[in-house]
């Protein structure tokens, strides 16, 4: 087992001159002691206008600083976003080479698409696009890794002629590989592309043991195809943390900022109004932690066995003792390493110091005797499924024989390339109306809703809903979605490329939900969250609960992760 930091970069309101100084001070101190105590990785995150949430936009900036700070520890990016329209490849294959040079071979290269509306939006990145932006980017930058020169790029989201990518990565052929997982069809995602899953969905240890299990599976077996021209088998979850000896401390010190962290990414990742600039995240989050199943006096010191979700993401809040037990079920279940979020919410410098010094002493000389040697015969029991792996990837290129530098012709080949205006048209014609419904629905009574739109109008909501099915996002998934609203019930039906609408209840639903009209209208319109509508009782679900998180990305609207 491995053990990293994770950071966010999280500065909840009201701010001050001077704390966004002290908030990567603090954490460039705090990753020198995680270095120092034998913490094996710190990873940074990249998020844009995320207020409060996430501060952390120049993450290979923070990295470069930690790698002078610091002697052993690896440096992850966690993610990097790889839509072009926020980081050209050729970009980010520079900045990684860079920062590993800097570190003298210390880069972790996670990668990922963005899901939160403020980013796609805030660039112009179309939702149904980001996972073939991020397939198409990884298989660029990858080449722009081991290619000399790069061999050029024609596709869909890049152009680009040939180039030599300069500098070169010390890592060979590159770092190691990550992709940001949030679900099971995530995790599977990651084992297909030979590529380190690091997973944000909290689960309880018995649940990862089922996503390690398939994880491997489908490493050893003939589905995997390297991303990359390396494979790195691993899997890392990211819990909170707050440690000390007495476990009523570690709560009064720790729940609420594991508590934000939870609130700030809902609010981010679903339909939560956000005024930029405006909106006050932890004012919300003080008002309505509660109704959102955040309380704090669900959390009671017990000296019991830690529950990651149990008492809403509590994770690794607790003494050493409980700390040690929770990470002994990951690692019986496969896990290869955790990473600890201890910077969040309102949690003080101090105390992230103090628990970081107690996990190096108390926790860590638990896991350290024989790691190596498990490791390396976990290397060896994988190498031939890893080497019958790489035999499947496309080799690196040669440039065309004499390829010359031309600067108009390069330039009117990716002029070319740009996508017609109508697409253009298309898009903000979806985005006008969705605002339109959004006006009509906000504000009203269930019955002014549930008058304007009765079945005949529904019959065209759900009509579009089957046009608008995205494969991509369904994860393989066939069968039936049931909607039980208040006066009708209405069915899709998803095939493997595409889905229908019809009145009437399914004959063997997946997924039944059951959900007053009006309430449905107001989650297709933005204006309510399916997961407080749930936690409050309004929503029921009745079959495949792995399913609902799906529903959303599946039918064209944000991810809620």
């Amino acid at each position: 087992m491995r053990f990293g930091l994770f950071y966010e970069h999280q500065l909840p309101r009201p701010w001050s001159d001077g704390q966004e100084l002290r908030l990567y001070q603090d954490a460039l101190d705090q990753a020198e002691i995680a270095d120092r105590v034998g913490f094996d990785c710190v990873w940074a995150v990249e998020h844009h206008f995320l207020e409060e949430y996430s501060h952390s936009s120049a993450p290979e900036v923070f990295l470069a600083a930690a790698s002078q700070r610091t002697k052993r520890i690896r440096l992850g990016h966690g993610i990097v976003q790889l839509p072009p329209a926020v980081n050209h490849p050729a970009r980010v294959a520079e900045r990684i080479a860079t920062l590993d040079l800097v570190s003298n071979g210390r880069v972790d290269f996670g990668t990922g698409e963005s899901s939160s509306s403020a980013e796609l939006g805030g660039f112009g990145v179309r939702r149904a696009e980001k996972r073939g932006q991020w397939q198409d980017a990884v298989d660029a930058i990858t080449r722009m890794f081991v290619e000399e020169p790069f061999a050029g790029w024609s596709s869909e989201y890049l152009r680009m002629p040939p180039r030599n990518v300069l500098p070169k990565t010390v890592q060979k052929p590159h770092p190691p590989l990550w992709v940001a997982c949030s679900r099971r069809e995530t995790i599977q995602f990651a084992a297909r592309n030979g590529i380190g899953a690091l997973s944000f969905s909290f689960v309880e240890p018995e649940d990862a043991g089922k996503w390690v299990d398939e994880y491997y599976r489908i490493i050893a077996s003939d589905e995997c195809v390297p991303a990359g021209f390396a494979v790195n088998p691993n899997v890392t979850v990211v819990l909170p943390m707050m440690l000390h000896e007495d476990e009523a401390t570690a709560i009064d010190r720790g729940i609420d900022g594991a508590h934000f962290f939870a609130f700030a990414l809902a609010h981010y990742y679903g339909p939560t109004p956000h005024d930029p600039g405006r909106t006050n995240v932890w004012e919300e989050f003080q008002e309505r932690r509660e109704s959102r199943g955040f309380s704090r006096e669900q959390i009671i010191a017990n000296a019991e066995t830690l529950n990651v979700n149990v008492g809403s993401l509590r994770g690794a809040v607790g003494t050493p003792a409980q700390v040690i037990d929770l990470i002994q079920r990951y690692e019986s279940v496969g896990v290869d390493q955790i990473s600890f979020v201890l910077q969040s919410g309102p949690n003080k410098h101090e105390h992230i110091c103090e628990s970081l010094e107690l996990f190096g002493t108390a926790v860590l000389p638990h896991f350290t005797e024989g790691r190596e040697e498990r490791e390396a015969a976990k290397a060896e029991r994988l190498a031939p499924a890893v080497e019958a792996a790489l035999a499947r990837r496309d080799p690196a290129r040669k440039a065309p024989s004499g390829y010359r530098i031309d600067e108009d012709a390069e330039v009117a080949r990716a002029s070319r390339s740009r996508r017609p205006l109508g697409v253009e048209v298309r898009a903000a014609g979806r985005r006008r109306f969705r605002q339109g419904f959004y006006n009509l629905v906000h504000g009203r009574t269930d019955e002014q809703i549930e008058r304007r739109f009765g079945p005949s109008a529904q019959r065209l909501f759900f009509a579009g809903m089957a046009r608008a099915f995205d494969p991509s996002a369904a994860g393989g998934f066939t069968g039936e979605l049931e909607f039980q609203l208040t006066r009708t019930t209405w069915t899709l039906v998803i095939g493997e490329n595409r889905a229908r609408a019809h009145p009437g209840p399914a004959s063997d639903p997946s997924l039944a939900l059951i959900v007053k009209t009006a309430d449905f209208l107001r989650i297709l319109a933005g204006d309510a969250n399916p997961a407080t509508l749930l936690m409050d009782g309004d929503l029921e679900l009745r079959g495949d609960f792995d399913l609902a998180p799906r529903l959303s990305e599946m039918f064209g609207g944000p991810s809620p992760y």
